[in-house]
């Protein structure tokens, strides 16, 4: 993941094990028209559609994928297969032989169920496909003509009717009566643009190409919004032609899909998903980038290497090619981050000689800050860039070194972390982020039910929810990582914020043994707050989340698709289909309160989510 953090959809590596109703059934062939369906499977589509039933995808899948199975035998797709063209040549890098045998790995199958952006893009797919074949319902049937698909590297222009949670357009090949889709980036919803053909995928049911250009603008569009030049080949920013109220619309969406096709829960148990809270920067936002350079070309894996001869392009990998794209400046970034990229360009300039390999720059935005009034004789450091608020004065430095200290302010909160270590981008959003969780993280008080005094911060970190969240729990937050260097930090930021070890402590703990540490925390008296990385919690915390059952659940996450699925697990109180062994107790299961989105980075197709869970009592 470089930039941004929405992977690039450019190549595709869709699981074959994602559904088996997927992987077995749904065929294309090469001449490809719309398969052909009855229309007693179409209304039955249509009735349970509306009716609910069908409203999460996994739900729908079986019997969607009856209706556009065709007789195309596995042999025929095979054998179009072969035909494809590899794909585009690795050509950055640090050169090595083109001649050597690539070593013979075997392809990392990922899990159904892991919100990666081929399975997300996947199932946008298989909606649309399913609202052409109802929207065809009724109409005369004629005998279809099977029409020969683009020549891929073919310059085409499309119709662009949907916006994938990708944050690429689905778009039809303009004037033709076929509905194959193709997946094109920085496209938006009633765009005609010319794209270049660059894959069929026909066993996934869409082709993949390059955006060119604008021929017609949709409505929604207006390319005068765009503040980057790099726009349009960069692959961190998607949304720049978009105002950011639309913005904000289509991020919901990604939301309300998420749970669609990932939560496997019926539609009564999703409440309607809240408005996306928006970023109060949406452009020089960003308090990190890792650019990075390749290594000279010709250079073997082995033995001596060349340094390079003149100055490598240093970026960002493009949406279109694996050849690193030269970046001069970033608008999302901060001031400090920018002047951070314009100085690391200016010593690789001096000193690209030296190097014989590629490598990753780290820019990362610190903070020091001043009260007012300020000390007398005072001297803020050389290079900074200077942010004055009516208590203090901020002094904004960039950071390179992986290992050095970086420091944020939230608020009146203070955070130290390893500058290279992971921490929240967009400082501009985090106040009103732990505001909203500051509201919603105790539930309302009810007559006969014990209060609230407990707080377990799971997946803690340097400490963000514990430490802000830690005033509201009498009994104490405690914040629990598998990471000692990560813990260390964590403490260090609760002195530094006046927090006493009996208010706010931390503790490293293995995954497999996480709640063992919590034990003596009655569940009726606690809130857990969950932030995980983007794969979601893993079997073995679920189960243990669902054994120590606290009364209520804030899930903060990423990455909605696997955050919905996860809560899906904890709305039906299963893990993995087996029922958590509760000895005297009731299985266990959760409802959710409320779902929301946040826009933690403008201009792309990325949204975090927080799910508020309450513990059903029966």
């Amino acid at each position: 993941m470089r930039f941004i953090g929405t992977a690039s959809i450019r190549f595709f590596s869709f699981s074959q094990a994602i559904r088996p109703s997927i992987r077995t059934t749904t065929r294309f062939t090469r001449k490809l028209s719309l398969p052909t369906i009855s229309s007693s499977s179409v209304r039955n589509y249509q009735s349970q559609s509306s009716s609910g039933r069908y409203n999460n995808h996994f739900d729908f899948e079986q019997q969607f994928n009856k209706m556009t199975t065709e007789t195309t035998s596995a042999a025929a797709v095979d054998s179009y297969k072969l035909q494809q063209p590899p794909k585009r040549p690795f050509s950055g890098g640090g050169g090595g032989n083109k001649n050597r045998k690539p070593a013979k790995r075997g392809r990392k199958v990922k899990p159904a169920g892991d919100g990666s952006p081929e399975e997300v893009l996947q199932f946008d797919v298989q909606e649309l496909i399913a609202k052409f074949a109802a929207a065809t319902e009724g109409e005369e049937t004629k005998e279809k003509k099977e029409e020969q698909l683009p020549e891929q590297g073919s310059i085409v222009e499309l119709e662009v009717v949907e916006l994938s949670s990708t944050g690429d357009g689905l778009a039809t090949l303009k004037g033709a009566e076929s509905k194959h889709i193709y997946a094109v980036p920085f496209s938006v919803p009633g765009d005609v643009v010319k794209a270049k053909v660059y894959r069929h995928n026909l066993d996934k049911g869409y082709s993949t190409a390059d955006f060119i250009g604008v021929v017609t603008p949709s409505e929604i569009r207006d390319d005068k919004r765009i503040q980057c030049k790099y726009f349009g080949t960069c692959s961190g920013c998607q949304f720049q032609m978009l105002d950011y109220a639309e913005q904000l619309k289509r991020k919901r969406e990604i939301v309300v899909k998420a749970f669609r096709n990932f939560s496997e829960l019926e539609s009564g148990k999703v409440p309607e998903v809240l408005e996306t809270i928006g970023s109060p920067l949406q452009y020089e936002y960003r308090t990190k980038l890792t650019p990075h350079f390749d290594g000279p070309p010709g250079n073997m894996r082995r033995g001596p290497k060349k340094p390079w001869t003149e100055v490598p392009p240093v970026g960002f990998t493009p949406k279109s090619s694996r050849q690193v794209l030269d970046i001069e400046d970033c608008p999302i970034a901060t001031d400090a981050v920018r002047k951070g990229l314009r100085d690391e360009r200016e010593r690789l300039k001096k000193e690209f000689g030296k190097y014989t390999k590629g490598a990753t720059i780290l820019l990362r935005e610190s903070t020091e800050r001043v009260k007012k009034p300020l000390p007398e004789g005072f001297v803020p450091p050389e290079g900074v860039v200077t942010a004055e608020e009516e208590k203090w004065v901020d002094y904004k430095t960039c950071v390179t070194d992986n290992n050095a200290q970086s420091t944020e302010y939230i608020d009146d909160f203070v955070f130290t972390n390893p500058a290279g270590s992971f921490f929240q981008n967009n400082n501009s959003i985090l106040p009103p982020f732990t505001e909203y969780i500051r509201q919603h993280v105790l539930p309302p008080a009810e007559e006969g039910k014990k209060p609230i005094k407990n707080l377990i911060d799971a997946y803690s970190g340097s400490g963000l929810f514990t430490i802000t969240q830690s005033a509201l729990f009498p009994g104490g937050s405690i914040g629990i990582d598998i990471a000692d260097k990560s813990i260390a930090y964590a403490r260090k930021n609760a002195g530094l914020n006046g927090l006493k070890e009996e208010q706010c402590r931390f503790i490293a703990a293995d995954a497999p043994e996480l709640f063992k540490s919590v034990e003596v925390y009655d569940p009726d008296e606690t809130v857990v707050i969950l932030d995980p990385p983007r794969k979601g919690c893993d079997s073995s915390f679920l189960r243990q989340l669902l054994k120590f059952a606290p009364r209520r659940v804030v899930y903060v996450s990423c990455n909605v698709h696997t955050q919905a699925r996860d809560v899906g697990v904890l709305v039906r109180g299963e893990v993995e289909g087996t029922m958590v062994d509760e000895e005297d107790r009731k299985k266990v299961k959760y409802e959710i309160e409320s779902i929301r989105g946040f826009d933690f980075f403008p201009q792309t197709g990325h949204v975090e989510g927080v799910a508020v869970l309450n513990r059903v009592d029966e």
